[in-house]
């Protein structure tokens, strides 16, 4: 992103004041590409993840698990185990074996996804996948992520463009992955069953990096989206990647167009998929249907591209009641709100909607935006929303915990929406409302919240209200309980 901040600080010095970056992982808000990766590649059901790693980086992997709510009962996960002799001569023979050892599972699939080791003593991982083809079932899909390749949305477009490149074959060709070859049988994506698709199906879409969201909850926001699209008479061919099986890679290629749905990885997937298959890209440029006008203008241009105009605004309507009923009901605190100076430490898929909707919906002023993300276009997105607010705002870019504090500190904003991080970090700072909206995030959640969409602003705001009204919670018990 930092040409992109160069040129923003070159057109837009007026409205936004723009604070160094640095193309680099800032861990704990970002972690590493292969955790990204394997985020991306378990949310293929039924596959097995091999991470060619030492365990410590393994651990990464069964985190990404966790964050794809895989299903331990159908998707698998091993680890080579890399210790000191193959981190430094070479850990080729222990992935062969590992390989090997996984004939024993019943899967149809096994991604490879590497540390930084393996691929820094220089093991080939393609050359051994493409060798143990024909010893095994099951197809291997190599997925080079080490963590020096960058951040982890960095890794979700490195999976992204392996899955596109092994399991959505040719031009307007798919494989059939779903047909396991047989025992013996070398299986390479040149060896696939192919079927030529000559059209598109109308009114069909693709949706891409979901899961490359800072909601703790995001499968919510990916729920709302399939919803709407099938009140306007869409249907989803496949979701690159959540619940993604092995037949809807298949049917790619048919979709007539595709969403991306996050401002931090996936775009490169889009521009793959409008190269190889002619798709169009609906929803681009606009941010996420976070917040009355967000969610307003999303779902008139999908309206629009759908040809479901008079449904789109029901839906608007109808949410906008909604929303507006519910807060006249249950009381929002929304007083103390009012013209109230606001921070913002978020990733861009959260992050840029939230500036419209605090400053609209709920009469704050933004007076900082700590972005610690974001893919090409998220810097020019975010200087248009904040010209068109009239916003006088300071943007950090790239932000690590660091830099986010010291930028908090200047600022001292009445209230911060982030994350567990910004709650710890303003102790010392006197700053009263720290807003818990974002991952990572102390807060343990059954139910899939959506951020997304009108039910998604009652979440928003539901989280809002309760961390206000904790701020009057003791902090100390000053009487001994009879019970």
């Amino acid at each position: 992103m930092s040409e992109a901040v160069a040129q923003a600080t070159e057109r837009t010095g007026r409205a936004v004041e723009v604070w160094g970056t640095a193309e680099k992982c800032h861990d704990p808000y970002l972690r590493c590409a292969l955790y990204g990766a394997a985020q991306t590649a378990l949310g293929v059901t039924g596959c097995c993840v091999l991470s060619h790693s030492p365990q410590g980086c393994y651990q990464l992997v069964d985190a990404a698990f966790g964050w794809q709510d895989a299903d331990y009962t159908e998707t698998l996960t091993l680890c080579t185990k890399l210790c000191e002799d193959e981190i430094v001569h070479g850990g080729e023979e222990t992935l062969a074996r590992t390989i090997l050892e996984a004939r024993s599972l019943d899967v149809p699939i096994l991604f490879v996804v590497t540390a930084c080791g393996p691929e820094i003593v220089g093991d080939d991982v393609v050359a051994v996948c493409e060798e143990m083809h024909s010893q095994v079932d099951f197809q291997i899909v190599p997925i080079l992520c080490a963590g020096f390749r960058g951040d982890q949305n960095r890794g979700i477009d490195i999976a992204l463009d392996a899955l596109l490149k092994h399991l959505v074959t040719g031009d307007g060709e798919s494989g059939a992955v779903g047909d396991r070859s047989q025992p013996g049988q070398h299986v390479s994506r040149n060896t696939f069953h192919a079927t030529r698709f000559t059209h598109h199906v109308s009114r069909s879409v693709c949706l891409i990096a979901p899961h490359a969201n800072a909601n703790p909850t995001w499968m919510g926001d990916l729920a709302w989206v399939k919803e709407v699209l099938a009140h306007m008479g869409a249907q989803v061919v496949a979701t690159l990647t959540h619940d993604t099986t092995l037949r809807e890679f298949q049917q790619v290629p048919l979709a007539e167009a595709c969403i991306v749905l996050s401002h931090d990885a996936g775009q490169k997937a889009a521009e793959t998929l409008a190269e190889r298959y002619g798709f169009e890209q609906w929803c681009r440029g606009l941010p996420l249907p976070i917040g009355f006008t967000n969610a307003r203008t999303w779902l008139t241009q999908l309206g629009h591209r759908l040809g479901a105009e008079e449904e789109a605004g029901r839906l608007i309507a109808q949410g906008e009641a909604l929303v507006v009923e519910a807060c006249r009901r249950k009381g929002l605190e929304q007083s103390a709100m009012h013209r109230a100076p606001a921070a913002i430490v978020a990733d861009a898929t959260v992050g840029i909607p939230l500036v419209r909707f605090i400053t609209e919906d709920l009469e704050m002023v933004p007076t900082l935006v700590c972005l610690r993300s974001g893919q090409a276009g998220a810097s020019e997105m975010l200087e248009r929303e904040l010209a068109d607010l009239g916003l006088h705002v300071k943007v950090v870019y790239n932000t690590d915990v660091y830099r986010a504090k010291m930028a908090l500190g200047q600022a001292r904003p009445e209230m911060v929406l982030g994350s567990n991080i910004e709650r710890h970090a303003v102790e010392e700072l006197g700053i009263p409302f720290v807003f818990r909206l974002v991952n990572p995030i102390s807060r343990f959640r059954m139910v899939d919240r959506a951020y997304f969409g009108y039910v998604g602003m009652l979440n928003l705001i539901e989280s809002i209200q309760n961390d206000w009204w904790d701020r009057y919670r003791s902090k100390q018990r000053r009487y001994k309980a009879r019970w």
